[in-house]
């Protein structure tokens, strides 16, 4: 492990994860680990700033944890923490906020977004969101944090603070880089929005077969549509979409001939979906029956992680006072 490359990337603790996180971020995180030192943090200080209260916190956590192991993340491989557990990211996140200037934070597109979003509640946690997303990649020195296209703007304004303080106390912190992701953008079953629980179209790991099916079986589909004989236009369909991202190829050109020829209509090509969301999803669902009936596992690999991730932290930290002549 000592030569490998360093990932970070971090996830708010939206409780159980649904097919959208999945195929748009855990699975990514899965193949990383076979490759390099990772490090998966659930974020709970970040999530503070959206939340003005905190009874799900620790619930959200362990089911989000219970996905993660069960898609197939190995904390043999992996460490996997939760954010506050390891303190030395608030000490360092009150350093690098001493050097990053106020301007760069208040044009963060992000900020404006969610302060709209919000309005009373523009917290201070909000305007230094980017500060603290620094301190987390950069307390373990990572080499590489995957995301996506749209996230590509937040690290870089991660970079232009490590070259500050670098600049300003030496060189302590490597760049981190970004590792482009192929995240699907996958359309939630209103197909309407990004599937997400806050707008309720989403298909979570955790469903059963059955509540699977029924969600599915309401999924919108083409509006156009009116008898299952009518030409279909997949193009335009939610659960066409959906399909691509569980069949195979052919099965799904085969779906997508007879929608456009009206040889299969909507509620026939919901059956399909359900089918292959189920089949595909049936033995993560089995490994997560199996770790939800041992609690302490959720809670040995957080202290685990927590007690990896502190001595990382640890010895970055002795080298940031070292530097800033606090030590």
């Amino acid at each position: 492990m000592q030569n490998q490359k360093r990932v970070f990337s971090g996830a708010r603790p939206t409780g159980r994860q649904h097919i959208g996180n999945y195929l748009g971020a855990i699975k990514n995180y899965v193949a990383l680990q076979e490759s390099y030192q990772c490090l998966y943090c659930i974020v709970d200080v970040h999530a503070l700033t959206t939340l003005e209260e905190t009874k799900s916190l620790q619930d959200n956590i362990r089911e989000m944890v219970l996905d993660w192991l069960a898609a197939g993340l190995d904390p043999e491989k992996s460490i996997i923490f939760v954010q506050s557990h390891v303190p030395q990211v608030m000490e360092l996140h009150t350093y690098l906020s001493m050097v990053t200037p106020l301007g760069w934070l208040l044009r963060v597109p992000t900020f404006k977004e969610k302060a709209r979003m919000q309005p009373q509640n523009v917290n201070y946690g909000l305007v230094g969101y980017p500060v603290l997303m620094t301190a987390d990649i950069i307390l373990y020195k990572a080499d590489i944090v995957p995301v996506g296209e749209d996230q590509l703007p937040h690290l870089e304004l991660a970079r232009e603070i490590v070259r500050r303080f670098n600049g300003i106390f030496g060189d302590i912190f490597p760049e981190p880089e970004a590792r482009l992701t192929e995240t699907p953008l996958v359309v939630g079953l209103n197909g309407v929005q990004k599937m997400g629980k806050s707008y309720g179209n989403q298909v979570e790991l955790a469903h059963t077969p059955e509540e699977t099916r029924q969600r599915i079986m309401n999924a919108v589909t083409d509006p156009a549509r009116i008898h299952k004989t009518d030409p279909g236009h997949p193009e335009v369909c939610s659960v066409f979409r959906l399909h691509g991202l569980f069949a195979r190829a052919e099965e799904t050109a085969r779906l997508e001939e007879d929608c456009r020829k009206g040889a299969i209509g909507c509620v026939q090509c919901k059956r399909h979906l359900a089918e292959e969301v189920n089949t595909a999803l049936t033995p993560l669902r089995q490994r997560r029956a199996e770790l939800a009936a041992k609690p302490e596992i959720v809670k040995n690999v957080l202290g685990d992680g927590a007690r990896r991730a502190g001595l990382i932290a640890a010895r970055t930290m002795k080298e940031v006072r070292e530097k800033m002549n606090l030590a």
